[in-house]
């Protein structure tokens, strides 16, 4: 949950959500940096407009769309099936996150 709040904090500052400036934001916190929840939240907000992601949580969650999967048939298929949970993970919980800031900013 820190590291939405870290990219709403960037957000409200009017600064660019990149890797390097989450990174500072919660190493200022005190918080032990992971670089792959880092890289997973940069690249699921890529493209989101945030103060509308806010208003829409206060009145409905939306929808993770599934991520396609892996055939059994390419190499590494169980890698990409558990980086493919975990992003789906993160999502969640960073809609769960939004959900709960919709009613500090509605």
């Amino acid at each position: 949950m820190e590291y939405v709040y870290a990219a709403l904090l960037l957000h409200s500052a009017g600064k660019d959500i990149t890797e390097e400036n989450v990174k500072a934001v919660l190493e200022a916190a005190g918080i032990e940096v992971n670089d792959a929840r880092v890289k997973a939240l940069v690249t699921a907000l890529e493209g989101v407009d945030i103060d509308e992601a806010i208003s829409k949580a206060t009145f409905a969650p939306t929808a993770v769309p599934a991520t396609a999967t892996a055939t059994a048939a390419e190499s590494g298929a169980e890698e990409v099936k558990e980086e493919e949970k975990k992003e789906e993970e993160e999502e969640a919980k960073e809609e769960e996150a939004l959900e709960g800031l919709g009613a500090l900013f509605g």
